[in-house]
Parts: C-alpha cells; sequence; structure tokens
C-alpha cells in the first residue's frame, strides 16, 4: 500500500514571512563569521590545523601527544589551529601557546562538550559549522589528525575530498596513531578502493605516523621539495577559498 504525503499540495502550510526575515537575516551571521575569520587569520601562515576528541582527558596519552606534537610545530614556525575546545583541541593549543608561534582556536558552541580553553592567542566564535570548515582549510599547510569521534572524521573527509578534487592545493594530511586508524584504512583499501569507489592512489594522499617528530619532519619534507605556493597545475583548479 502506497503512502501519502501529511497534506496534499493545496493544503501546505504558506511560508510565514516573519520565519523567512529571520532566515535572511542570517545570511549576514554567516557573512560576518567570514569576514572576521579572514581578516584577523590572514597573517597565521604558515599554519596546521590539528583535530582530534574532545573526550581525551588531560593524562591520557593522546593528551601529551597532541600536546608535544603542537609544541614542536610551533617552535618550528607554524601557526597551529585546532577547533578551540576541551581534551585533543585544548592539547594542541597548550602545546603551541608554550611554543613560539600563535595557537589560534575556532570555537563553536556545542550542547555537551564545548567551551573554550584557555591556550588561545586568537580565538573566533562561530555558530555555523561550514564557515568554520573554511577557516580550518583557507590557511592550512597541512592537516594532522589525531584519534577523535564524527568530527574529527568530518573534518578528514572533508580535506581529502577537496584535495582529491582538486579544490586546494595538496597539503599533507597525517593521521596520528597508527593503531587507532589501522582498521579505517583496511576498510578504505579493502572495501572503498577495492569496489572502486576510490583510486588505490588516492590512499597516497595521507600518510599515518606515530611520533611528534616525525610528523613535523613529514611536514617539512613535502614542503622542501614543492615549497609553499600552489603549483600552476594547481592554480587552474583551485577552489578560491
Amino acid at each position: 500500500m502506497s503512502r501519502q504525503p501529511p497534506f496534499p499540495p493545496h493544503e501546505r502550510t504558506p511560508i510565514n514571512d516573519s520565519l523567512m526575515t529571520r532566515e535572511s537575516w542570517k545570511i549576514f551571521q554567516i557573512m560576518a563569521e567570514f569576514v572576521e575569520g579572514f581578516e584577523r587569520l590572514a597573517r597565521i601562515k604558515p599554519s596546521v590545523s590539528i583535530f582530534g576528541s574532545a573526550r581525551v582527558a588531560p593524562d591520557h596519552p593522546w593528551y601529551q601527544l597532541a600536546e608535544d606534537t603542537a609544541r614542536l610545530l610551533s617552535d618550528a614556525g607554524f601557526s597551529v589551529v585546532s577547533g578551540g575546545g576541551p581534551g585533543i583541541m585544548e592539547a594542541a593549543n597548550k602545546g603551541a601557546h608554550a611554543g613560539k608561534s600563535p595557537s589560534i582556536g575556532l570555537n563553536i558552541q556545542l550542547p555537551h562538550e564545548q567551551a573554550g580553553n584557555p591556550y588561545q592567542d586568537i580565538a573566533l566564535n562561530f555558530r555555523h559549522f561550514f564557515s568554520r570548515k573554511v577557516m580550518f582549510v583557507k590557511y592550512a599547510s597541512a592537516y594532522v589528525v589525531l584519534p577523535g569521534g564524527f568530527g574529527t572524521l568530518d573534518e578528514l573527509a572533508e580535506i581529502l575530498t577537496l584535495v582529491q578534487t582538486g579544490k586546494t592545493q595538496r597539503i599533507p594530511i597525517i593521521l596520528v596513531q597508527s593503531d587507532y586508524w589501522q582498521g579505517l584504512i583496511d576498510w578504505l583499501r579493502d572495501r572503498m578502493a577495492g569496489e572502486g569507489n576510490i583510486d588505490p592512489e588516492d590512499l597516497n594522499l595521507f600518510q599515518v605516523l606515530d611520533e611528534p617528530q616525525a610528523v613535523v619532519d613529514a611536514i617539512f619534507d613535502h614542503y622542501e621539495r614543492r615549497g609553499f605556493e600552489p603549483s600552476q597545475a594547481e592554480r587552474e583548479m583551485l577552489l578560491d577559498l
């Protein structure tokens, strides 16, 4: 038996003008987030965006791993960008704050776990995930992805898609803590690539490392080979983020 829509077309509720006005004003909120982000982050390059779980306690080994990695990157001249919250985000900001380069937090209000950490030299506050996502990508010279949940996977999938499709230049994408990521990597290779949904070469878009110094070395190795500016071929394809 076929199911009927809840309202026939001629009985659907008319558009509420006051609701449309509120929705239209959101455009200006979004514009304001972009403008503030561009103005305040324009001078942070080169930078590295670091991702990971908000639920990791300060005494967890992953917290220390993130802090040590961020400190090395900061001392090497990279600004460090995190989500601004607790857990691995806090560890990244804390390590960068103790180093020589700026510590940046892109904060967003969430119902359960997000509260800004105190280690941010530059703190931005977002209401919209997608404008925040642009800021993670726009100035990033590398992505460093530590263990995390859905949000971490979301950011990882975002940058892999942008690089794969040529909408941003090729940057190092580094998964940290090989034991955590191995099951996902096996699935990407055996199922996703195995079924032809990605090319096997797409698995080379990221690398897996375990030690903070190895992360820093991998980023330097990448840019020593090619420099920080996009290649001509990349310039012709890049989305102007």
